[in-house]
């Protein structure tokens, strides 16, 4: 690393030279590292290889699910969910143990009962997590894909938000095949209902459950709203609403 002495500023990469401004001024380095066609091709790179392949498969898978669940997650806040998930998918691709390092699949993973666990309660939203926000007990029918909840108390029941007067509960129940990229979502309408004390019966389910050939999963979403003036706002643009994935078969 050199400092460049010059009239001339320059930053950027020129005739094998990097050019950048820092902390002590304006610095010149040459470009270092492995070649690509070296890391492509020498025996001595393999694992960095299938490591790079595996990588891209589950960023890849990520981007399936994350795509697939747009409609939910419009209005869920969390600018970490890319890292987070696939944090979780590199270990569900680890219970695979049938395909060669460097081609294991999340959707072999997932046919474990060990994989499906991994995925199983993940909150999509890390700031508003199922479990701190839904006090009382709540049911899956995997059948219908019904979420119930016998009696719940918004304010006595919840963990709410400041502001909020509203929440609503919604259902939804995706089949994705990770390996194929076929995908089918079914939501149910939102039940929408007032933060008081008043006990009221929790029942909803889409008028169908997506099927396919891929991994079926039950979601559970909550969102929050303000009332003024007989309008119902999202409360913060999603920041407190919930995704939580309750089952995966």
């Amino acid at each position: 690393m050199a400092k460049l002495k010059s009239l001339i500023k320059i930053e950027g990469t020129l005739d094998g030279m990097t050019f950048y401004k820092g902390k002590n001024g304006y610095l010149v380095r040459t470009k270092g590292g492995v070649s690509k066609s070296r890391i492509e091709n020498d025996p001595a790179y393999a694992r960095t290889r299938e490591n790079g392949s595996e990588f891209g498969h589950i960023a890849k898978s990520g981007k399936l699910l994350r795509q697939a669940l747009t409609s939910l997650l419009v209005d869920v806040k969390d600018g970490n969910i890319t890292p987070r998930l696939m944090k979780l998918l590199a270990q569900i691709k680890n219970y695979d143990t049938t395909s060669l390092r460097g081609n294991r699949q999340v959707s072999v993973g997932l046919s474990t009962t060990e994989g499906k666990m991994v995925l199983k309660r993940f909150d999509f939203n890390s700031n508003a997590k199922l479990s701190s926000v839904v006090l009382s007990e709540y049911q899956l029918n995997t059948t219908t894909g019904e979420i119930s909840i016998a009696n719940l108390i918004p304010l006595q029941q919840l963990s709410l938000p400041g502001g909020a007067t509203h929440f609503g509960i919604t259902a939804a129940v995706l089949n994705l095949n990770f390996e194929t990229g076929e995908k089918e979502l079914t939501i149910s309408s939102e039940l929408n209902t007032p933060i008081n004390n008043t006990a009221v019966p929790i029942h909803v389910a889409s008028s169908t459950v997506a099927t396919g050939s891929g991994n079926t999963l039950f979601l559970f979403k909550m969102s929050f709203y303000q009332e003024i003036n007989g309008i119902q706002y999202a409360l913060n643009n999603g920041a407190y609403n919930v995704l939580n994935i309750l089952d995966i078969l």
